[in-house]
């Protein structure tokens, strides 16, 4: 076989190793600032109430969620090579001019506008990984991408480690660039998905290929299954950005240790375990399925199932080895869950609508993300962070019912 065969056949996983990549940025360009709000209370004294940090967290959140459906249909119709490596050296940016910033208001335009750069990226990485792959490697490729992510989370949570070391300014200009460097890297390496069936680029196909937005959005919503994704994907948002902004908070105030022990901690133990959980729940669903169309979602299912208690424990546990404990079954859980998003997806609506249905879906998660990153933030003032936790652990349970009992696939891959 020659080499450009070989290539070709392994292009796939290289999409995938590229993506992971800029999975990685993404949520460490995001998830740093949850670490860094000792460090950087010290020139901003805003940040010293934790309902302002709260709502520099949410606001990003809510300019994401908003920007998400269009963000989708934007990605069905345009090149997603492009919009990737557009999204990237945006958020990049905006992270090295955040290191500039010595005011409150600053950060929080920028944090804006970094919510809308960041929500370009994931329903076109994940719509072009899906075409890339069919169902034997979806739900194992979508996963490693997601693995990016969680690393993202874990380098994001030494940030007030090296803040520590060096400062809060030299964090973000570093970070930032890096990946704008990235960014320059993509325009070579990353390539479109060729439609081999009808040997059109996506991004030249005629007008009349693609279907209008607002009848797209039609079709989306007319979709009962699509309805019960959603209600189960916002549920889960809940406890997965509540971990991902607070529970630094929990173990720093719980175990009684500063932020920057706590940060990575937290960060490091529910990162790990999610990749534990894409490891088992990728291979496990794209084997299930085959033998069993509802195979994604019971895989799903077993992932909700271990978040459920594990939110209870770290809510109302008390003691490092609870808080540990807690955090790895959380994490294996929601790696089990988030592996499947996407192929579930794929079994209830048709490929050149993906992209778009997955922006709703950020959307409403992120937005109910949002919601829950301010209310917590009263909480935690109140001293009821653990409670907030442990009642997360109810919503899911409700969740995993929807789940189980709506969601009746015909088909892997709707065409």
């Amino acid at each position: 076989m020659k080499i450009n065969d070989k290539i070709i056949r392994a292009y796939p996983w290289i999409v995938v190793a590229l993506l992971w990549v800029v999975a990685l940025l993404n949520y460490m360009d995001r998830q740093m600032l949850s670490t860094m709000r000792e460090a950087m209370q010290i020139d901003i004294v805003e940040l010293e109430s934790a309902a302002n940090f709260g709502k520099l967290m949410a606001v990003f959140l809510w300019i994401y969620g908003i920007i998400s459906p269009f963000a989708g249909a934007v990605a069905d119709r345009v090149s997603r090579k492009w919009l990737i490596i557009a999204s990237l050296g945006v958020w990049s940016a905006v992270t090295l001019l955040m290191g500039y910033c010595t005011s409150y208001h600053q950060i929080l335009w920028l944090r804006a506008l970094m919510g809308v750069s960041e929500a370009l990226y994931i329903p076109a990485g994940l719509s072009l990984i899906a075409d890339y792959h069919e169902g034997k490697s979806r739900s194992f490729a979508i996963g490693i991408h997601m693995t990016g992510l969680y690393l993202g989370q874990a380098a994001g949570g030494f940030g007030a480690t090296i803040a520590a070391t060096f400062s809060w300014q030299q964090t973000f200009h570093w970070f930032g660039i890096i990946g704008v460097i990235y960014a320059l890297v993509l325009i070579v390496l990353l390539h479109e998905k060729r439609d081999e069936s009808t040997a059109q680029v996506r991004s030249a196909m005629p007008q009349t290929a693609k279907i209008p937005v607002l009848k797209g959005f039609g079709m989306i919503f007319s979709n009962v299954a699509f309805w019960a994704i959603l209600f189960f994907f916002a549920s889960t948002s809940l406890p997965g950005w509540a971990t991902k902004n607070w529970l630094p908070t929990l173990f720093s105030e719980g175990l009684g240790i500063p932020m920057a022990q706590a940060g990575p901690i937290s960060t490091i133990t529910i990162a790990a375990s999610s990749f534990i959980g894409i490891l088992i729940g990728g291979p496990l669903s794209d084997k299930w399925v085959r033998r069993n169309l509802k195979g994604r979602i019971y895989t799903s299912a077993i992932g909700l199932a271990l978040m459920i208690p594990s939110l209870v424990l770290l809510g109302l546990g008390s003691g490092l080895a609870a808080a540990v404990t807690a955090g790895l079954l959380f994490g294996i859980g929601y790696g089990m869950f988030d592996t499947n998003n996407m192929p579930i997806l794929c079994q209830f609506v048709p490929a050149k609508l993906r992209a778009t249905a997955y922006g709703v879906m950020n959307m409403t998660g992120v937005i109910a993300g949002a919601v829950c990153t301010q209310v917590l933030g009263r909480w935690a003032d109140a001293g009821n962070l653990g409670l907030a936790f442990a009642v997360l652990g109810c919503i899911t349970a409700v969740a995993l019912i929807v789940q189980l009992t709506i969601l009746r696939p015909v088909t892997d891959d709707m065409k």
